[in-house]
């Protein structure tokens, strides 16, 4: 009777630790606030500052640089964060995709423009403080 119990009780503390593992993995880090962001490619480097308001795992913003400011939009699951920079300029419109890797205040990650083998390099941003 006693082995009956403690399968019961080891089988329901492995449930539950699994429960909160899955539901950890689902939820999307905190991306929300000011960043300071570095951008590095072969033209160069670029610094720009994001500001990015989050909705669950949707997150919408602004990127501004030195050449203006830019919409973006993208998605966070986990520590992965996806968005899209949209750029309007002078030669014409363009979306720069970013992929990255989120560890609490901060990110680092690639960058490509689709369409665009040439245009890519790694990006890192760091959370301003409140």
């Amino acid at each position: 009777m006693k082995r009956y119990h403690a399968f019961w009780s080891v089988l329901a503390l492995l449930l539950a630790v699994g429960a909160l593992g899955l539901r950890a993995d689902d939820q999307p880090a905190n991306v929300a606030g000011t960043w300071n962001m570095t951008v590095n490619s072969d033209q160069g480097a670029l610094t720009m500052v994001l500001t990015i308001q989050q909705d669950g795992g949707k997150i919408k913003g602004t990127s501004k640089s030195d050449f203006g400011e830019s919409q973006l939009d993208g998605t966070v699951k986990g520590n992965s964060i996806d968005f899209i920079v949209h750029v309007k300029s002078d030669n014409g419109d363009f979306d720069v995709e970013h992929i990255g890797t989120v560890d609490g205040d901060t990110i680092k990650g690639t960058f490509k423009m689709p369409g665009n083998a040439d245009f890519s390099g790694q990006w890192s941003a760091t959370r301003q403080k409140q």
